[in-house]
């Protein structure tokens, strides 16, 4: 075991690459880590088991207060690929741990991973055959999502990694800055030291800008497209162990955010590479922006009021070409919060992703265009990114139609039931005047749903009401039972057409619980009543086998005993009486 606990104090360019030794690594793995002794063995572990096995794996301890340290030691105890160096004070990000084993990295090839994540077996080796194939500046592959909270496995950015190929240059596809994962590239040591490219200290969302660095100043890199990273993704850990993407309820997250940003349009004036600031911008709106977005319904008008201070002068700079590459309701989004419209953002921040309409529109006789809102906007600007005409709301077939569901009510029935008010604004006004006969569907399964039809009475042009029972305990399920989630849909009939639509779920609905029998001789379930974490709140049913046979529907948040849940139960009241 080698144990090192020096500090390193020149981290900007990192001494000069030595001539490997006969016994030198291929390829450094560098694991940072802090306070995660649970999980670090795992993260090492899938090191040490590449099908190629000549490598170094430095551990690069963020000096932790747990007993990151013993686990640490004892893993370079047990092999001796494996090096031990602790930082001598605690830097608060991940850029320090990086540059300081780097300064001791032995090997040519250099790569990074994360304590709470992995490597498939075969990225070192798939990567390093691609350097070896070509003289590469670095290779990338594809990284898999894997959700704690379920398992689901997804592709990050599958799109940009489909096919292997090789670039001359970022300016071959500029699209590859939205993967701006640090980790997900295996670099050649050559290439970071021939342009003192280290990861930047003192600030958060590193990898971004390092990763547009490395983009710009690499001549030559490939893309693979098999899988070379696993990222654990825990999207409803607690506040205190989220991850800095996750904590997007702090300002000082915002801050950050927009502060990298900065440097990243700086440096691409600086290093030649001003035309790619469209692209970069467009990125910036369409995934850090976005991730945003989804949230906004549920800040209050401080938050909304302090996000705006922060961003608007930021959104204020971009290039107005990224803009109109965004989907309409996107921009309908950034413009209102630029307007400091606050109770209008969060409105159409809830729609986000699923074609939900606008409560209201406006028509302009003059113009003949339609408008988001109750009026026409005022500023040349505002018009144009808040024109709805391209959607063609009032001619388009009904099925695709643009209507929004609301439930505005929740209150319990008897058993496992729930009786559900709702809202369906129509904009554009497709629906006939009158009553409106619809449907609520719930399908957990081929050929096993739930249908109940109600009535949708009108309350003014362009707004119906209506009141519905969703009854649990009649929902059909396999005899050997079900888990999954679902979400139940309205639907609507016109002239022989139908129209789907999703079902927004109050903002402030803790999640209810019922435990089911469903029928004799069947599984007994537990099922969950929830808005659909914040993306954008749909009403969500998750079943899950039981062995309990209660019937008793309460609300979950009230059998906790925490300021937060307390506060959420009362919030609930005026919903669940």
């Amino acid at each position: 075991m080698r144990a090192v606990t020096r500090p390193v104090t020149n981290p900007a360019a990192g001494p000069p690459a030595a001539p490997a030794s006969p016994d030198a690594p291929d390829v450094t793995v560098t694991v940072i880590v802090y306070n995660d002794a649970e999980r670090l063995p795992r993260a090492v572990a899938s090191v040490l088991r590449q099908t190629h096995a000549n490598i170094e794996v430095v551990i690069s301890d963020d000096h932790s207060t747990d007993a990151t340290p013993e686990v640490a030691r004892a893993l370079a105890a047990r092999d001796p690929r494996v090096v031990y160096l602790r930082l001598p004070e605690n830097s608060g990000g991940c850029s320090a741990p990086r540059n300081r084993a780097l300064e001791i990295a032995r090997a040519p090839y250099l790569m990074f991973l994360d304590s709470d994540d992995e490597l498939p077996e075969r990225a070192v080796e798939t990567l390093l055959a691609a350097h070896r194939e070509r003289d590469l500046d670095f290779a990338m592959g594809a990284v898999h999502r894997i959700r704690v909270d379920g398992g689901r496995r997804t592709t990050w950015m599958p799109h940009l990694v489909a096919e292997r190929r090789t670039l001359d240059g970022i300016e071959a596809d500029p699209r590859l800055l939205f993967e701006h994962l640090s980790t997900s590239k295996m670099y050649a040591r050559a290439f970071l030291d021939r342009h003192g490219l280290r990861f930047p200290e003192g600030i958060h969302y590193e990898d971004q800008l390092f990763s547009a660095q490395a983009y710009c100043l690499a001549r030559t890199f490939t893309v693979v497209p098999e899988p070379v990273y696993r990222w654990y993704v825990a999207p409803y850990a607690a506040s205190e162990t989220a991850s800095i993407s996750n904590q997007r309820h702090l300002l000082t997250n915002v801050r950050d955010r927009v502060h990298v940003q900065r440097l990243i349009d700086a440096f691409l004036v600086r290093s030649g590479h001003a035309s790619l600031r469209e692209d970069k911008d467009f990125k910036f709106l369409k995934h850090d922006f976005r991730m945003y977005a989804g949230d906004l319904p549920y800040r209050d008008d401080d938050w909304l009021a302090a996000f705006a201070d922060l961003m608007t002068p930021y959104l204020d700079t971009l290039a107005e070409g990224a803009y109109a590459r965004l989907p309409r309701a996107e921009r309908v989004v950034l413009q209102l919060l630029r307007e400091r419209r606050l109770s209008d953002v969060r409105v159409a921040a809830r729609g986000l992703g699923h074609a939900v309409a606008p409560r209201r529109v406006t028509p302009d006789e003059g113009s003949g265009r339609t408008y988001w809102g109750e009026e026409v906007p005022a500023s040349a600007e505002a018009r144009r990114e808040l024109d709805l005409t391209e959607l063609e709301l009032d001619t388009r077939p009904f099925f695709t139609a643009l209507l929004r569901h609301e439930i505005t009510d929740v209150v319990r029935g008897p058993g496992a039931s729930l009786d559900l008010t709702v809202r369906t604004y129509d904009p554009a006004l497709r629906l006939p005047v009158g009553p409106q006969r619809a449907t609520l569907h719930l399908s957990p399964g081929r050929r096993r749903r739930l249908t109940v039809p109600f009535r949708l009475s009108p309350v003014r042009p362009g707004l119906f009401e209506g009141r519905v029972r969703l009854d649990l305990a009649a929902v059909r399920l396999p005899l050997h039972g079900f888990e999954g989630l679902r979400h139940p849909v309205l639907r609507l009939r016109l002239q022989g057409r139908v129209h789907t639509g999703i079902l927004l779920a109050p903002l402030r609905f803790p999640p209810l619980t019922a435990r089911v029998p469903y029928r004799a001789g069947a599984t007994p379930h537990r099922v969950t009543v929830e808005p659909e974490g914040h993306n954008p709140g749909r009403l969500q049913i998750h079943w899950q086998p039981t062995g309990l046979t209660a019937t008793v529907l309460s609300p979950t948040a009230h059998r906790l005993s925490t300021p937060h849940t307390r506060r959420a139960a009362r919030l609930a009241a005026n919903i669940f009486r």
